[in-house]
């Protein structure tokens, strides 16, 4: 009787461990890209479902940029950037459901506009960036855009042909604000309103710099058959090398990189770093390669 009794304690102890329930995941936060939503069936709303199944309970915030549907598109080319990334970290900040941190995943262009977030708001904070295609050297060419046949593609072009780092165009074309042009380094570094500023171009702001490094994983997917991007290896922060516009480098070759302004050479060897290739048009995947490459991340 007596060792019956002194057996209870661990048994209680054993029973509450085995009916403890697993941690649940961290919340998700996930951007969208260029002429997107955040709850188009095709694209995001395809992705949160698909969170949603393979990760049961999990809190997915798809943001939402604008008081409806049509705004939120409009907005991925027309809302200055800046503005759009404090509406974003207004979001979080008010939403109780992501208090505790909360991993990031943003897709094209919603992949440079996080990692804006991670820099510039680190309440709540981000666990993980996974940036799908994001383009975090910026672009030099508007090969394609969604919606092709649309007069919008056109005209974006010939406005960033025409004046990309004039005034009035970086404060209202989002496409400028990431255009990198290799041939005009001064001026883009002089002139770009956010690309220039979180890649710390004009000088070293140490909070950003603090701030990505405390992330535990920064993936970037670069698509491998990417026709949009231009050029491609910007989706693993690369670019084109400085005064040509054919021959690029890695991000271990680039000044960034070498002289660590954002501290991403500390992180690449921490493995911190992850580079994903995924054979495919831009922002073509298949259901499995995202189960089996990104969901690891989210769990």
């Amino acid at each position: 009787m007596a060792a019956l009794r002194a057996a209870v304690p661990v048994l209680s102890l054993l029973l509450g461990l085995c009916l403890e329930p697993a941690a649940a995941a961290a919340p998700l936060v996930i951007w969208h890209g260029m002429g997107d939503s955040c709850c188009n069936p095709l694209s995001m709303g395809y992705v949160q479902k698909l969170v949603e199944k393979k990760i049961p309970g999990i809190y997915v915030l798809s943001l939402k940029i604008g008081s409806n549907l049509i705004q939120d598109m409009e907005n991925s080319f027309f809302m200055n950037v800046n503005d759009q990334v404090r509406e974003v970290c207004s979001q979080l900040a008010a939403d109780p459901h992501l208090k505790g941190g909360y991993n990031a995943m943003g897709f094209s262009q919603g992949g440079q506009f996080l990692r804006a977030v991670a820099q510039r708001c680190p309440s709540p904070p981000m666990l993980n960036l996974i940036s799908v295609g994001g383009q975090h050297q910026g672009v030099y060419g508007f090969p394609r855009c969604p919606g092709e046949s649309s007069h919008i593609c056109d005209w974006i072009r010939k406005t960033l042909d025409l004046g990309a780092y004039t005034q009035a165009v970086q404060e209202h074309l989002v496409q400028a604000e990431y255009w990198h042009d290799p041939l005009k380094e001064e001026d883009y570094k002089k002139n770009s309103i956010f690309l220039a500023d979180i890649n710390q171009e004009r000088g070293i702001n140490e909070t950003y710099k603090k701030n990505l490094m405390a992330l535990k994983k920064f993936v970037m997917v670069k698509f491998l058959n990417d026709t949009m991007v231009d050029p491609p290896v910007s989706e693993w922060f690369g670019f084109y090398k400085s005064g040509q516009a054919k021959e690029t480098v890695p991000l271990q070759e680039t000044s960034l990189y070498k002289e660590d302004r954002l501290g991403l050479q500390e992180m690449d060897k921490a493995g911190k770093l992850v580079f994903l290739g995924v054979k495919g048009d831009h922002l073509h995947f298949s259901e499995e390669w995202f189960d089996t490459t990104i969901l690891p991340f989210l769990q």
